[in-house]
């Protein structure tokens, strides 16, 4: 619910810092700052969006906290649409948590996460998908990720949602003639027209749909698996690949139990890496919890780096692990090759290990830049449409309003083949422009966007 009242925040990070930069905004934002902020020169009225040095004054004792600088930005013209007051004040915790009081005694409360856009949505400033936006530029993590947030920014993909919906429109509109005026005679399209035009409204927001794995990919990083056998080396894989110590590495099978999780930056993506428990047929209670938390973390991974040890013949705990590579992408690591060979990448091939194989050495370092290689290849493969276009989606909100719009486009293609009346039709085209109107948050509900801005800082 919209309360119409007067927020204030730290719109910059907790802590220490050279600045600090408190926001209001709200019906009572520049009374406020007026009453807190002083400008140097006496009878001087500041300028909108002009910043003006002055004191910041306790109202309640007359004491100055703060040299400062004051932007006054009256509405409409904010970020908000509301009027909006900021302090650019020293960076110090206390300062910061004194101005914060003054204005909240002078009639502001607290924001809460990402009330500040959420007002912004609100107030027509922008829409749903490009408030999320925000929140995934401030937390990207690489150059995909910020690329992807930047063009949803921008547009990108609400502008695509509205060209789909706009079409959808238009349908529903020829529908409801048909239905208005029977008995006119007006030149309205063809059934089978109607039928081609969501056909191919269909074909566009299944490919949307299918950008989620793409997006997902950009926006959070590729997630990749290290699987195999007990001592096999997989520990010893994820501390070369992330340069630190952070997985334990003993010559006792078994020492990972539990899935172990670290990020790198590989090229423009963020590559997201689990060491897992080893697979092995007969473990103890505990283990086998570790060997179940392993399968998980494959059946949702991106990736498989499946290590074999090349010292050792393969046996049927290396069959668990191929059979488990089956159909997924990834690399096979022939780790110590350091030591007499045994198996070879030829007795993988036979063994029906489809994926690219690389020679390895975990203890001396030999064959990380071709595993790098290889990694980094087929994470741009997987996120190059994202790249390119800019357009994908990556929230599962996203996903599950564009899987109700094709059901609803199925319902009326079904219902156009088997002749249903055009009221019929009507519902069903409504229902896919409303999902469709969901992502953008033409329609919305207050839970959903509860949802989003819960993931926000204060003062966003």
């Amino acid at each position: 619910m919209y309360v119409q009242d007067t927020i204030v925040a730290p719109a910059t990070a907790p802590g220490q810092g050279a600045v600090a930069i408190v926001r209001l905004s709200g019906p009572r934002a520049l009374a406020i700052l007026d009453s807190l902020w002083k400008p140097l020169r006496s009878g001087i009225k500041p300028e909108p969006r002009k910043m003006v040095l002055g004191e910041i004054i306790d109202p309640a004792t007359g004491a100055i906290l703060d040299r400062a600088i004051a932007v006054r930005m009256p509405a409409p013209r904010t970020f908000t649409g509301e009027d909006v007051a900021e302090l650019h004040c020293h960076g110090g915790m206390y300062l910061v948590r004194r101005i914060l009081a003054a204005a909240m005694a002078a009639g502001a409360r607290m924001a809460e996460p990402g009330e500040f856009t959420r007002r912004a949505f609100l107030n027509g400033r922008i829409d749903l998908t490009e408030a999320e936006a925000i929140a995934d530029l401030v937390a990207a993590r690489s150059e995909g990720a910020l690329r992807l947030a930047l063009g949803q920014m921008a547009g990108a993909l609400s502008g695509k949602i509205a060209k789909l919906r706009d079409q959808l429109v238009s349908i529903r509109a020829h529908l409801e003639a048909e239905i208005d005026f029977a008995d006119e005679d007006l030149d309205l399209p063809s059934r089978g027209e109607i039928a081609s035009s969501i056909g191919r409204l269909a074909d566009d927001v299944a490919i949307l749909h299918q950008s989620f794995v793409v997006g997902r990919i950009t926006r959070e990083g590729a997630r990749a698996v290290i699987l195999g056998k007990p001592n096999v080396g997989k520990s010893s894989v994820l501390n070369l690949i992330l340069g630190v110590e952070r997985a334990i590495v003993t010559a006792v099978p078994g020492t990972t139990r539990d899935v172990i999780e670290d990020s790198i930056q590989l090229g423009p993506l963020q590559l997201v890496l689990q060491d897992t428990a080893g697979v092995r047929e007969r473990a103890d209670e505990v283990e086998s919890i570790g060997i179940s938390r392993t399968f998980s973390s494959l059946a949702e991974a991106d990736l498989v780096l499946a290590v074999f040890d090349s010292a050792r013949p393969l046996d049927a705990e290396d069959a668990m692990v191929i059979e488990r590579c089956r159909g997924r992408s990834g690399v096979a690591l022939l780790n110590k090759r350091d030591l007499p060979p045994v198996t070879s990448a030829e007795n993988l091939r036979s063994a029906g290990l489809a994926m690219p194989i690389v020679p390895f050495s975990a203890l001396r370092g030999e064959g990380l830049e071709s595993l790098r290689t290889e990694i980094a290849r087929l994470v741009e493969e997987m996120a190059a449409p994202g790249l390119a276009s800019g357009v994908a989606i990556s929230r599962e909100r996203h996903r599950a309003s564009l899987d109700r719009a094709l059901k609803a486009l199925s319902a009326a293609q079904e219902s156009l083949r088997s002749a249903m009346p055009p009221e019929i039709v009507a519902v069903d085209v409504a229902a896919a422009a409303d999902a469709l109107g969901e992502i953008t948050g033409e329609i919305h509900r207050e839970d959903i966007l509860d949802a989003i801005f819960r993931e926000f800082c204060i003062g966003k």
